[in-house]
């Protein structure tokens, strides 16, 4: 599972600037029959190869990244022997503490208080416990004190959380972070066989207002400089799965990534509807817990392979299903420092990443229960309760949440958290804005993508539903 703005972060700045203007529209005839045509072999295999070996080192050039050089780091980390890994992994654990010790505000005024000195951890992992646990309340309070230097010094992406394990938090990655992220998809993916040249489909927000681009985009010569397509789609009812599974028939992507309740509605439609399809040879689960009934249904009525992957906006993806469901969640340990805490009701995992040398989050509070289990050959994840999306019916039709989440992020705008309560007739939305954002604005907006569909509430955060530990809540409430 992975938070729902992280799993392609790391990808889609990777951009080729075209120098010329779209010549046709996005759903011309033609170009639905090339789709059709690129979905067959030998031309699958053909633009696969030229989208590896051409069009991403262009892309990857022009846009001043470093990821494949990256990318063969890990193919050869991964190669040593798990001592010998781990060895590394201390030290690159020490080298972030130095550098937080000496760049960050934050980290310099806490290391000072508690006489902490990261050269110990070379004899000692355990003193890494003289230092508190870092948290997203701690990360708003502090702002700025979290950077190693000024965002203006420094090319940097930002990232936001999707608010699911408390309150939604903008992360700021620096190129080498947002480069080593990228790298570490790529080779997790190798590690399941989806080479570049392989196909790969990712589902996205379809938003009401949106047009038909031209032909080719800036978007269009991205998705080819990384093999990929994308599904748009806004409601997940028999009308919007079905447009779903057509798209799948006639694209015939290698691996698809999504959320599993998703494709877990699709898998419910398509054995009511049809009994069994397929469409696609891999489903890579993200954004939320993948459930044991979930992953059998999708198997069994979709017939593919099911990865599961754990990332978060925060560090990106920390542990992946490398060898199958067999050997479970195996922590990519080349990215970061995985621990657990004891909590009433189970383990909270956490991490300290390695690569972010621009705001480093160090034992930081991931607000997901997990057990982190050493192993002869690596480290895994184990007991895992997490991220849960609803489904909410909006004027008859049923849209996941991720779905408005996504409008309100990118349509609506000046949101920092929101909650929809079902137990009344007409469903409140609670909304906690952004410091000095027009309200009236906002209402119109909501009101014109959903007419008559919510009761609007401005509210504290303090005035959302908590229904789970530590201010996790649900972005849905239903009783």
């Amino acid at each position: 599972m992975c938070n729902s703005l992280e799993p392609e972060k790391s990808l889609d700045f990777l951009i080729i600037k075209a120098g010329f203007e779209p010549m046709i529209r996005a759903n011309h005839p033609v170009l639905l029959i090339g789709e059709r045509a690129f979905a067959c072999q030998p031309l699958r295999l053909v633009k696969g190869l030229l989208s590896a070996y051409v069009a991403y080192p262009l892309a990857e050039r022009r846009e001043e990244r470093c990821i494949r050089p990256k990318l063969t780091e890990l193919r050869r980390y991964y190669r040593l022997p798990y001592e010998q890994r781990q060895a590394i992994a201390r030290n690159r654990l020490v080298n972030i503490l130095h550098h937080a010790k000496q760049k960050v505000p934050y980290y310099r005024d806490l290391f000072t208080k508690c006489s902490f000195d990261p050269e110990k951890i070379h004899n000692d992992i355990g003193y890494l416990n003289e230092l508190p646990y870092l948290t997203k309340e701690i990360i708003q309070e502090q702002g700025v004190r979290m950077l190693s230097c000024s965002l203006n010094e420094i090319r940097h992406y930002p990232c936001k959380t999707g608010g699911s394990t408390g309150l939604s938090t903008v992360i700021y990655y620096d190129q080498e972070a947002i480069d080593y992220s990228a790298a570490v998809t790529l080779y997790a993916r190798e590690r399941i066989g989806k080479r570049k040249y392989k196909s790969e489909l990712h589902f996205a927000c379809r938003f009401p207002d949106a047009v038909a681009p031209g032909w080719p985009t800036r978007e269009d010569w991205k998705c080819f400089a990384m093999n990929r397509s994308n599904i748009f789609f806004d409601r997940i009812d028999d009308a919007g799965l079905e447009e779903i599974l057509n798209k799948l028939k006639r694209r015939r992507p290698y691996l698809i990534h999504e959320h599993p309740s998703t494709i877990y509605a699709l898998a419910c439609y398509v054995e009511r509807k049809y009994g069994s399809c397929k469409t696609f040879e891999i489903f890579e689960s993200s954004g939320e817990l993948l459930q044991p009934y979930m992953r059998e249904k999708i198997a069994k009525t979709l017939c593919c392979q099911i990865i599961d992957r754990y990332g978060l906006a925060e560090l990106g993806v920390m542990a992946y299903e490398l060898e199958g469901e067999e050997r479970g969640l195996q922590v990519l340990e080349s990215e970061g420092w995985p621990e657990h805490r004891s909590i009433d009701d189970g383990y909270e995992l956490i991490f300290t990443g390695y690569r972010n040398f621009l705001m480093p989050l160090i034992r930081y509070a991931t607000g997901d229960h997990a057990r982190v289990v050493e192993k002869p050959d690596g480290v895994a994840l184990t007991d895992i309760v997490g991220r849960i999306h609803d489904v909410v019916p909006i004027n008859g039709v049923a849209h996941p949440t991720h779905h408005i989440m996504d409008m309100l992020d990118h349509r609506v705008g000046g949101i920092q958290e929101f909650q929809i309560d079902l137990r009344s007739d007409l469903p409140r939305l609670r909304i906690v804005t952004e410091p000095a954002v027009n309200q009236v604005d906002i209402l119109k907006k909501v009101e014109s993508y959903w007419p008559d569909a919510f009761q609007v509430e401005f509210v504290g955060y303090e005035d959302l539903v908590r229904v789970g530990w530590r201010s996790k809540f649900r972005h849905v409430v239903t009783a």
